[in-house]
């Protein structure tokens, strides 16, 4: 029998609700009998990606945020209707009155209303000028309102408020937080790491007032805001306010139809997300579950959304009793992350803390260890790496001193993937535990990560627990005593080091003249980023002069295709090289003009460079020509190849310095810049032994000495850090740069994919003492080549940015295709002549739906949509297209996904789909 059940809310936890009862076959006429849907939404828009509401700011279209379409609701007969909240639920009769007032039977309701933004009572809440950060509407008046606005207040030092803080700068306004508290976001991290987090936000310009409240508002004589007093009598002259002081459950709805609701807000339910009704259910934010709290994130939401569809539709044994409130998040640059219990009392049942800060790069890392060495919580700001390995062992003992997750520590090596428990969860996306994934790779005999993610669906959401499923797997086949196949793909048998010496030795110039002759298939976004980064290393070898020229083009991944890096919110990062850290007062302020123009985040990196924020692809060649036309050049951010070479002041100006560290970094800098290896390589000189540089954490790392200079070499920080070695001592500059043309060019002709140095050293038989012996005494008789190689090399560089822009072809990929048909010639034959083989681009199509087009070496055409599902970024155009087990696909240029470019379907997922409209 069919029965009718009403959904209160659409946003991202009721969309959710569906999705589960979708993927249960709960609609009616799907499997037979089953439940009619009807939503009532508040808001005039379908559920859309509120996570990633700052991305509005930064010029992402809302339809880009949207989270279902028309095609899902009309498949599974889903009534939504937009824009008519619910506004009283009649228990006793089973109905629900709508503002229009429509009344709606229901066989069993869902109250999925979310929360509202708390707004102080003070005076002058309500004047022109004050908002709250809640909805896309709230980012569209807020956005229009700034345009005439300088500066801005946001009221609210947590999560929500940091997030707002952003936006306000995103917009070019002077920024200013105030925090009632005694330090920032006070529900995740504690007075040390707040301090970190504080430097770190003050040194972007925002203005932070903690222990503080707000007072008043102040108007001018029309009733627009001007000014904000604290409640220690202090003003702040504001154009603009933003209320994010927290948010309250919006329960009223139950609450007046006399269910049960909490004393500080939120609906009662018991473990199956059923409130005192037994008619009704409430999840996500709305509702005060079991444990007696109120969730405010997404994951408990979904994980409350799933147990009441289980009761609905299901067999009604799935609970919800709590959840973790881990919490990982990148606030205005800055990384952040607690988990387990991260303000356990130190002393109290013997408890102790580990702690490393670092006040120069605003890094603050505690861990809270029992009295029997258990993992009691963490907290980590400025470098959250070691996150994906604490998180895990919470409640357990770690199985390597605390030491080696937290601080610059080289004698205690972080354990690998068999360390980790069994209930260790490695996707949390999922909820997939490692004990799930080893027994998946038993039973269903799996040897490469595709396997996992089909299997078990680890792997397939945000992307973030590859690298671990990847160690699990590597850990599980060495085991069961399986070796570990060699080769790159399924497309390649060959080595990375191998395909490099065929290339070297055997001049091939192209991927498909190399896959003719070595491999199969049509490559993937393994192979062929592989193949394009060794191409562009062994360019002046092979009269090769860009990696965008030709097919070169083809192969490279979204960062090499637009020569920056790609964020979460598919915009790109612009990073202009600034060697050794020298720059002029001219220079900045070029930089500063360029991001304010373009509305661009800045932000001072570790590498002693500044990088610039949100800027969309189209952008790129607009911000590009200014810097370029100012005497910047590329920064490589975005390309395995050398970063920076950091330095310190070294005997210019310090009293201590014995070398001039700063001109050796730039001359470093400028002499291997543009060297494409097998991964990112940084540097470091220091003026002294004080090692202000850190140039023993670099790859390659300089100290001054009276006679001249240290090398050291394969050094890295990160989650597993490593000092480098000394290679050599007391070099003079030729001496110095000589080993190091030997020791990049051996590391580029022997490093695996993705082989940072540190990990090639411990790789290589005989480790420094092998390179000491091919390097210092040439015992491969192969040094002289190394250093002519290099030579070309440094001969041959170009500034990629600068060619770019003198090459109207490669401009042309920054911009979406655009079809004009003329004489008589359809749609898809214009777009068949526009488009390149092996490379997508983003069009409009007649119907106004935006797609990713693609077309193969055979002149096959496919459009799929354009949006990541995942992320929710429109930058599937930008993905590498190639095969797997004989299917055309596009990898999704966020987190590496595939789909099937025929269909749309993801290979890992069924059940996610790009879609694949049709062609006119």
């Amino acid at each position: 029998m069919t029965q009718t059940l009403v959904l209160i809310g659409h946003g991202m936890v009721g969309q959710h609700f569906l999705e589960v009862l979708a993927e249960r076959g709960a609609f009616a006429g799907e499997d037979g009998p089953g439940w009619h849907v009807v939503v009532l939404a508040e808001e005039d828009r379908v559920a859309y990606d509120r996570v990633h509401l700052s991305s509005a700011f930064t010029g992402t279209d809302p339809d880009e945020l949207s989270l279902t379409d028309a095609e899902f609701l009309a498949r599974h007969g889903i009534d939504l209707r937009l824009g008519d909240p619910a506004e009283h639920i009649d228990t006793a009769a089973r109905k629900v009155t709508t503002v229009s007032g429509t009344v709606v039977d229901y066989d069993a309701l869902v109250l999925a209303t979310g929360s509202y933004p708390f707004v102080p009572p003070i005076d002058g809440a309500d004047a022109a000028g004050c908002f709250t950060y809640r909805t896309l509407y709230d980012v569209e008046t807020l956005t229009a309102y700034a345009e005439e606005a300088k500066t801005g207040v946001v009221i609210g030092g947590g999560l929500l408020g940091l997030e707002a803080a952003g936006a306000l700068r995103t917009l070019g306004l002077a920024t200013h937080v105030v925090e009632f508290a005694p330090r920032l976001m006070p529900m995740q991290v504690d007075d040390g790491g707040a301090a970190a987090l504080r430097a770190t936000i003050e040194g972007m310009g925002v203005a932070v007032h903690t222990g503080v409240g707000a007072s008043s508002v102040e108007t001018d004589a029309d009733g627009r805001t001007r000014a904000l007093r604290l409640s220690n009598g202090e003003t702040i002259n504001a154009d603009l306010v933003v209320f994010s002081a927290g948010v309250r459950p919006r329960d009223r709805l139950a609450r007046e139809a006399g269910i049960a609701v909490g004393d500080r807000g939120g609906v009662v339910v018991d473990e199956h997300c059923r409130t005192t009704d037994p008619y009704i259910y409430a999840i996500g934010e709305c509702a005060q579950t079991a444990d007696g709290r109120v969730y405010g994130l997404v994951a408990p939401g979904y994980q409350m959304a799933e147990t009441a569809a289980d009761a609905l539709a299901g067999e009604g044994t799935k609970v919800f009793n709590g959840a973790d409130t881990s919490t990982k998040l990148k606030l205005m640059g800055a990384d952040v992350a607690s988990f387990g219990d991260p303000f356990a009392q130190e002393g109290k049942d013997g408890a102790v803390s580990v702690v490393f800060s670092d006040s120069r790069d605003g890094v603050y890392k505690k861990l809270l260890l029992g009295p029997d060495g258990a993992l009691l919580g963490g907290i980590l700001v400025g470098d959250a790496e070691a996150y994906s390995s604490l998180k895990p062992h919470t409640g357990k003992q770690l199985p390597a001193p605390a030491e080696a997750y937290v601080g610059p520590v080289t004698a205690a090596d972080i354990p690998g993937a068999d360390a980790l428990p069994d209930d260790a969860v490695l996707c949390s996306c999922h909820n997939v535990t490692k004990a799930q994934v080893t027994s998946a790779i038993a039973a269903e005999g799996i040897t490469d990560l595709g396997g996992i993610k089909k299997c078990t669906k680890a792997g397939t959401g945000c992307g973030g627990c590859v690298n671990t499923l990847q160690a699990v797997l590597d850990a599980e086949l060495s085991a069961a005593g399986i070796e570990k196949a060699k080769g790159l793909c399924e497309h390649f048998e060959l080595s990375r080091s191998e395909i490099y010496e065929k290339i070297r030795t055997e001049h091939i110039r192209s991927f498909t003249e190399l896959l003719e002759k070595y491999g199969k298939g049509e490559g993937c976004t393994v192979c062929k980023p592989v193949v394009g980064n060794v191409l562009g290393t062994l360019g002046p070898e092979l009269g090769l002069t860009h990696i965008l020229d030709g097919e070169q083009a083809t192969l490279q991944d979204s960062n090499d295709l637009y020569l920056a890096n790609l964020q979460k919110d598919g915009t790109y990062s612009v990073v202009p090289r600034v060697p050794g850290g020298e720059i002029t007062p001219d220079a900045l302020i070029v930089i500063g003009e360029v991001a304010r123009d373009y509305g661009l985040y800045t932000k001072i990196t570790g590498g002693q460079r500044i990088d610039l924020f949100g800027a969309r692809a189209e952008q790129l060649p607009e911000i590009w020509q200014r810097l370029v036309d100012a005497g910047f050049e590329s920064g490589h951010a975005y390309g395995k190849s050398l970063r920076t070479v950091k330095s310190c002041i070294g005997s210019k100006f310090c009293r201590f310095g014995q070398g001039d560290s700063v001109q050796l970094a730039i001359d470093l800098e400028l002499r291997y810049r543009g060297l494409r290896a097998p991964h990112k390589i940084k540097g470091g000189v220091s003026g002294c032994l004080r090692e202000c540089a850190e140039a023993r954490g670099k790859d390659i790392g300089v100290i001054a000495t009276a006679n001249g200079w240290n090398l050291y070499v394969c050094g890295n920080g990160g989650t597993t850090p490593r000092h480098a070695d000394l290679l050599a001592a007391d070099l003079d500059a030729a001496e110095l740069f000589r080993l190091i043309d030997r020791f990049l060019m051996y590391y580029v002709r022997t490093g695996e994919r993705l082989e940072r140095t540190s990990a090639w050293l411990e790789r290589i038989d005989g480790g420094l003492e092998h390179l000491k012996s091919v390097l210092v005494e040439d015992s491969l008789g192969i040094c002289a080549e190394l250093e002519a190689q290099m030579e070309r090399h440094v001969a041959a560089y170009q500034d990629e940015w600068a060619a770019v822009l003198a090459d109207p072809e490669k401009l042309r990929r920054f911009k979406p295709f655009t079809a004009a048909p003329e004489g008589g010639v359809s749609f898809r034959e214009d777009l068949a002549a526009g488009l390149e083989a092996g490379r997508g681009r983003v069009a409009v199509l007649p119907d106004g739906t935006e797609a990713a087009l693609f077309k193969d070496r055979s002149g096959a055409l496919y459009a799929v949509g354009n949006r990541d599902p995942y992320s929710g970024a429109a930058v599937m155009a930008n993905g590498i297209m190639g095969s797997r087990d004989g299917v055309p696909t596009i990898a999704s240029p966020m987190h590496k996904q595939e789909f099937d470019l025929r269909t749309g379907v993801s290979l890992d997922d069924p059940e996610v789909a790009l879609g694949a409209p049709e062609l006119p």
